[in-house]
């Protein structure tokens, strides 16, 4: 199946083993799901917050949904942030 999004920006959490991907839609709106990873198994990333369904008109409206739905990433944005902007 094709990849129907692009990470428009990844955080992590401060443990490494979290992370929120803004992402947006070959239609143009965006989205945002929480993701995990785990220390024995080298498959990558899993999404754990199921949110991506949830369609938002732009990036910043995605952002502040998911500061709303991710406990942790509230403070994590009021921290130095280790962000992978997509290019």
């Amino acid at each position: 199946m094709a990849n129907n999004k692009t990470v428009i920006v990844s955080i992590n959490a401060d443990d490494g083993w979290r992370c929120v991907d803004i992402f947006q839609r070959l239609d143009q709106s965006f989205g945002f799901d929480e993701f995990r990873r785990d220390v024995e198994d080298q498959k990558g990333w899993f999404p754990i917050g199921h949110y991506g369904s949830a369609v938002f008109a732009d990036q910043d409206a995605a952002l502040a949904a998911a500061v709303d739905a991710v406990p942790w990433l509230a403070a994590r944005l009021d921290a130095p942030l280790a962000v992978t902007q997509a290019e």
